[in-house]
């Protein structure tokens, strides 16, 4: 029996057309209308998971790669994932739902009433997922900026988002004998005008029993460095052996007692997309197919990594490393080292075709396997690792939820790794209450 790990469910599409490309389509769910969300998340807190993270990107991307990302439905359409929220509230009781939110281009003042009010809707199930894309900021009339100056602007946001949700102070009385409601002397009526932002306080939202959960990605030092100080929860990337996973967490742990937090005061999960089959032949029959990519699995790896990155893969030599320069600063740090790891220098060719082979879990190179097989890696990474938990990643359709899910759970569940049950006070009590 190992210790119990924290799992959620990253819904990686985005509010946009889920099950596209594939054989589930023919399920015939509207992906416009609440009710295949609906029945995915009922099926994610049946089997016990801590919260749902919702992906979004508000840009379509830029002129150039407009075509790549809508050809295959990689990069949009998507409708915004805050306002599917309350229906996936409404449908359960226990799970958490975190929408994406971007710090660039939405006003604080606005983000810390929208999720105060969605707090209280949920009874504290909220969390925001921070983002810092700067590549949308054109649609707004903002000024993109640098990859670290994003970071610094999402400090001030979530510091300003945080001094408003706490702003009513000790003000709120809500004493129907004499009708007091607050005390207006109590709240804190600031004004900040920083780097980035100007806002006046108080929040005209109801106090809260606690800050929402602030969930945020990146690998990046700045990116670890702003989840240490100010996140509730970490997306980890990172090659998940023990020996990455402990390495990985003790940069997120370090950032977070230079902040004077401690490892009790967030968790840090790690993002991974299964491929659970039935047995072990079919298992090494789906990885052995992969070691030889078509130029078709190429041109498709190089169209999703195009999308990623909102930049043109497919216009570069093959044969060649991609060229210095080519990505913009609009992307990330972790995008580009996901695509080119330590081998900047590689051919393009070489970085695809890592990028289309498929490893197995039992190896620790992929995540294809049987459910028993890849019980037994989070077991050895929780023993081993001292790891947090994982976030499983995918559409959120039925079809993808009950395949991913449905022999999983019960495997987990038998060796003590998954939860049977949840405790109460929402999505901060989920994480923290083992």
């Amino acid at each position: 029996m190992g210790d119990l790990q924290h799992f959620g469910y990253f819904f990686s599409r985005g509010f946009g057309p889920q099950a596209w490309g594939r054989a589930d389509w023919d399920w015939g769910l509207d992906w416009t209308k609440p009710d295949l969300y609906q029945q995915s998340v009922r099926a994610l807190e049946q089997a016990g998971m801590d919260l749902v993270i919702a992906e979004d990107a508000i840009s379509l991307g830029s002129p150039a790669t407009l075509d790549l990302r809508i050809r295959q439905a990689y990069g949009g359409p998507k409708h915004d994932p805050l306002l599917l929220a309350p229906y996936l509230f409404a449908v359960t009781e226990h799970i958490g739902i975190a929408p994406t939110v971007n710090a660039g281009i939405t006003p604080p003042y606005l983000a810390a009433r929208q999720a105060a009010t969605l707090a209280h809707l949920s009874s504290d199930r909220f969390g925001l997922n921070v983002v810092t894309d700067t590549g949308s900021a054109r649609h707004v009339g903002a000024a993109p900026l640098p990859h670290d100056a994003a970071y610094d602007r999402a400090e001030e946001w979530i510091t300003l988002l945080r001094r408003l949700w706490r702003s009513w102070g000790e003000g709120y009385v809500g004493d129907p004998s004499d009708w007091h409601f607050a005390d207006g002397d109590a709240l804190d009526a600031f004004h900040h005008e920083g780097a980035y932002f100007t806002a006046d306080g108080p929040l005209n939202a109801l106090p809260l029993h606690s800050d929402p959960v602030v969930v945020s990605p990146g690998g990046s030092g700045r990116g670890l460095g702003f989840a240490g100080t100010h996140s509730d929860v970490q997306l980890a990337l990172a090659p998940l052996t023990a020996e990455a996973v402990r390495t990985y967490r003790s940069r997120v742990l370090t950032a977070a007692a230079d902040a004077g937090r401690s490892a009790d005061d967030l968790r840090v999960l790690f993002v991974l997309k299964p491929v659970l089959v039935p047995s072990v032949d079919e298992a090494d029959r789906i990885v052995t197919a992969s070691r030889h990519p078509s130029d078709g699995d190429l041109r498709a790896a190089a169209v999703a990594w195009s999308s990623d990155s909102e930049t043109d893969l497919l216009a570069l030599d093959l044969d060649a490393p991609i060229p210095a320069g080519t990505f913009g600063d609009h992307v990330s740090a972790g995008t580009i080292r996901g695509l080119v790891g330590d081998t900047p220098d590689a051919p393009l060719r070489e970085l695809l075709t890592r990028k289309a082979r498929l490893g197995r879990i039992s190896a620790h190179e992929g995540f294809v396997g049987t459910a028993e097989e890849f019980a037994d890696f989070v077991e050895e990474l929780g023993a081993d690792a001292d790891n947090d938990g994982f976030i499983l990643s995918g559409d959120l359709h039925p079809a993808q939820v009950y395949r991913m899910t449905g022999d999983l759970v019960p495997v987990l569940r038998r060796r003590g790794l998954l939860r049977r049950e949840y405790g109460g006070g929402g999505l901060r009590a989920n994480l923290f209450d083992f």
